[in-house]
């Protein structure tokens, strides 16, 4: 199936109705639209990269990439995707896909030097994300192997990047693992 051709820009404040709509329907639950939400007023969201994507003047997918804090003996500042939504009637059209892409090129010109993310290894190697299993960068609690995964922006990027990834409290990881 060919790839829907969408036009891919950050949110504007009358986008938040709809940019709620797709991740409700997109995951079936309204835990997804609650976290971004909530990460629209945590110091950790950057607005240029709360993306959205729009088909025929209508918004139809979204994808949120926010500051995380890694840190063990030094303190790094990386990117976290998710969560990427798309309404059902619209996946597997590349919608996803151009969010993805887009927000990694904006997040290259913003000068950040890695993303992290959780979720599925097959989908997400095909950016460029590599299983952080045998590397110094962890996640806060436990997950299946491969699916905690990290992607330098930059060459070196993630050099000696090494312990914890502290997420936004929007998240609720430290509570579920705690």
């Amino acid at each position: 199936m060919q790839p829907l051709a969408v036009v891919i820009r950050p949110e504007a404040a009358d986008d938040r109705a709809a940019i709620r709509l797709v991740n409700e329907q997109a995951f079936g639950r309204l835990d997804e639209a609650d976290i971004v939400d909530a990460l629209r007023d945590d110091p950790w969201f950057v607005p240029e990269l709360s993306l959205v994507a729009e088909l025929n003047g209508s918004i139809v997918g979204h994808a949120l990439f926010c500051e995380v804090e890694i840190s063990e003996e030094c303190r790094w500042t990386l990117l976290s995707l998710g969560p990427v939504a798309v309404l059902p009637e619209l996946q597997r059209r590349g919608i996803g896909s151009q969010l993805i892409r887009a927000g990694l090129a904006r997040a290259v010109e913003l000068e950040y030097y890695g993303v992290v993310i959780l979720g599925h290894p097959e989908y997400y190697r095909r950016f460029g994300f590599e299983p952080t299993d045998d590397t110094d960068i962890r996640f806060p609690g436990d997950v299946p192997p491969g699916c905690f995964m990290a992607m330098p922006l930059v060459e070196d990027g993630l050099e000696g990047v090494a312990g914890r990834v502290t997420y936004p409290k929007a998240f609720g990881i430290e509570d579920f693992w705690a």
